[in-house]
């Protein structure tokens, strides 16, 4: 394709937009992520909130960024050097400017630069007349005059004036990248379609910022990015908690279940209980509890009833849960516990991602209390994750962790959204009424108490008991913490049955490997070197990995998502390599597990900084093993 002069040809394109929490930069890297993807382009997106909920304006701790990878092929990351950074203030500047790429383009909002706002950066002097941005190309624009100006006729005060500000710079942007207005217009018609006041002056905003992107003289050209080319089929755009969302209603619509979803608010887990609330008409009940301990032990009451009981939280709040898990452990009830993981220990980095709750998520319970543990790795994955969590705790009774993070729940991509009647339905069985000779389960007529003929505890080959409904006939049985009996479900406390029951509930988890796929990598079955990964670093791994494999060397990627229990052939899978690399957002977790497993001498490449790999930290990781 011939582009027209003063027009580039891009491939991919890495913008990030920030400013200070106010400024809407999350609204406007949405709206443009939104309007690239009707386009056409593939999309991988990172927003980054401010820990603070009400940091000072204009401070370092205040600032809010939201960065959009777009392109013509496949992406797999949110991108890693930023190539164009929308900075309106210089909060905003100075913590997100390294980032940049040498030559890379800077946009400021000039007006934002005065003494005042230096100081609470603490720039010592004008970033943009000392010369320390001189390596790159520096576009200083007045877009709050230019605000200002455009909506001089406006009903609207002046601070909601400025307000309008970021949609300047959304209209800018699309200019320099061929963005088309119209989705954007559609979306203030709709948001704004109350107050007409509002509507009009963000509509006025956008074209003006887009005409100063013509006029203005200051760009040398613009730069085009063409659709990608991606498998055919009905796509969306969605983020990782809208996916976790929809998987859990669409697995309580596969097992013929109510949906359960009990949980307390905690960022960045909220938004699953946000998006579930809306969709009662699909037999979802959303219950915002007093606490954690209330969320947690409400699910395992749903599944009793015969629910699909969930609950969610983020690492602090899995803590509070943990003796009622141990409670559905005991139980072998289904239940279904989601942890969008978040940077800690603590209240930690409540904002910000890690994967740092794995120890937790395979032993934190008290006693001998094996839970089955899976990780989503994309946005998009997390659809099918949370199916399979759903499915793996109805089929097995076992209670269920599903690792997500801050990274991809909040991280959006386009999102191929399957044929319901190619899902194979969850089937879930029940027993029936059970009767005694005497008809009343009691006794045998003659003054004899009868031992019920329900087995809560007598378990198929799988070691999987009957989830018994509660008002079935003759399936009265024993419920609660304290130890059971195998096959009666009396309490019990003789030794010999407490290791008993301890080796079959450990068992009953073991024996899901033989229901799980195998473990697969991408690359050669065998060669010098295998880079381990499991959540929401897939997509730089692959990355990473496919780079290193052009240039010629015998590198593969397995990233794994059944973690408890592993796949069956892991192992053998680990072996085939000379070196393994385990990248993790944590201090070594899964690499410490897989050495005590597997007696593999594993390297390890981590990172605890509150924010994901990038793709050239792994790459050279990668070449220097391969060097050594």
């Amino acid at each position: 394709m011939t582009m027209p002069q003063g027009v580039q040809e891009r491939t991919t394109v890495t913008i990030r937009f920030a400013g200070d929490s106010g400024d809407g930069m999350q609204l406007t890297g949405t709206q443009f992520t939104r309007t690239s993807a009707i386009f056409g382009n593939d999309i991988s997106t990172f927003p980054d909130f401010p820990a603070e909920i009400r940091a000072p304006a204009g401070t370092l701790a205040g600032v809010s960024g939201f960065q959009v990878h777009f392109g013509s092929e496949e992406l797999h990351t949110p991108g890693d050097e930023v190539d164009t950074l929308v900075a309106f203030n210089p909060a905003a500047l100075k913590t997100n400017v390294d980032d940049v790429r040498d030559g890379g383009m800077v946009i400021v909002n000039e007006d934002s630069f005065g003494a005042t706002d230096l100081k609470k950066a603490h720039y010592d002097s004008n970033p943009l007349e000392d010369g320390s941005l001189d390596k790159f190309r520096l576009i200083k624009v007045p877009a709050t005059k230019l605000t200002q100006e455009a909506l001089k006729d406006s009903p609207l005060g002046n601070r909601d004036k400025d307000r309008c500000k970021n949609f300047f710079a959304l209209g800018l942007i699309s200019w320099l990248y061929g963005r088309p207005l119209h989705a954007v217009e559609e979306w203030i018609d709709q948001k704004f379609g109350k107050n007409p006041d509002v509507a009009s002056a963000n509509r006025t905003v956008l074209h003006a910022g887009h005409a100063y992107g013509e006029t203005c003289e200051f760009f040398e050209h613009t730069y085009h990015v063409s659709k990608a080319k991606l498998p055919p089929g009905r796509y969306r755009r969605i983020s990782g908690n809208e996916a976790t969302a929809i998987g859990f209603i669409v697995a309580g619509r596969l097992a013929g279940k109510d949906v359960f979803y009990g949980s307390y608010p905690i960022t960045p887990a909220s938004d699953v209980l946000h998006v579930l609330s809306r969709y009662k008409h699909f037999d979802v009940k959303t219950f915002q509890a007093e606490d954690e301990i209330a969320a947690v032990c409400s699910s395992i009451g749903a599944s009793f009833a015969g629910d699909l009981g969930i609950t969610g939280t983020s690492g602090p709040g899995l803590a509070l849960k943990g003796e009622a898990l141990g409670l559905a452990v005991m139980t072998e009830l289904p239940l279904v516990v989601l942890n969008v993981q978040r940077g800690g220990p603590s209240t930690g980095l409540p904002t910000k991602t890690e994967q740092a709750d794995l120890f937790q998520a395979m032993y934190g319970r008290n006693g001998e209390c094996p839970m089955v543990v899976i990780a989503a790795n994309s946005p998009a994955d997390c659809f099918d994750t949370a199916v399979e969590a759903c499915r793996i705790a109805m089929q097995h009774m076992v209670p269920v962790n599903l690792l997500t993070d801050g990274y991809i729940a909040n991280g959006q991509e386009p999102w191929a959204i399957p044929d319901p009647d190619k899902m194979a339905p969850i089937v879930v069985k029940h027993p029936g009424p059970v009767k005694t000779s005497s008809g009343n389960g009691n006794g045998n007529g003659n003054g004899d108490v009868e031992p019920p003929l329900f087995k809560p505890y007598l378990r198929d080959d799988r070691l999987v008991r009957p989830w018994a409904l509660p008002g079935t006939e003759g399936l009265q049985h024993r419920i609660g913490g304290l130890e059971k009996a195998d096959v009666t479900g009396n309490v019990n406390y003789e030794p010999e049955n407490h290791e008993h029951m301890i080796a079959t509930r450990q068992k009953k988890v073991d024996l899901i490997a033989n229901h799980i796929p195998e473990q697969t990598v991408m690359g050669p079955e065998e060669g010098d070197l295998l880079v381990v990964g499991w959540g929401g670093t897939a997509g730089a791994l692959r990355t990473a990995v496919e780079r290193v494999q052009k240039q010629g060397k015998s590198v593969a990627h397995c990233h794994i998502r059944y973690l408890m229990p592993f796949p069956r052939n892991l192992g053998d899978v680990l072996k085939r390599y000379k070196k393994v690399l385990v990248a993790e957002l944590n201090c070594g977790q899964l690499r410490f597990i897989l050495r005590g497993k597997f007696l593999i001498d594993a390297y390890g490449i981590n990172k605890v900084q509150g924010k994901p790999f990038l793709v050239s930290e792994l790459e050279n990781k990668i070449n220097e093993l391969l060097s050594n």
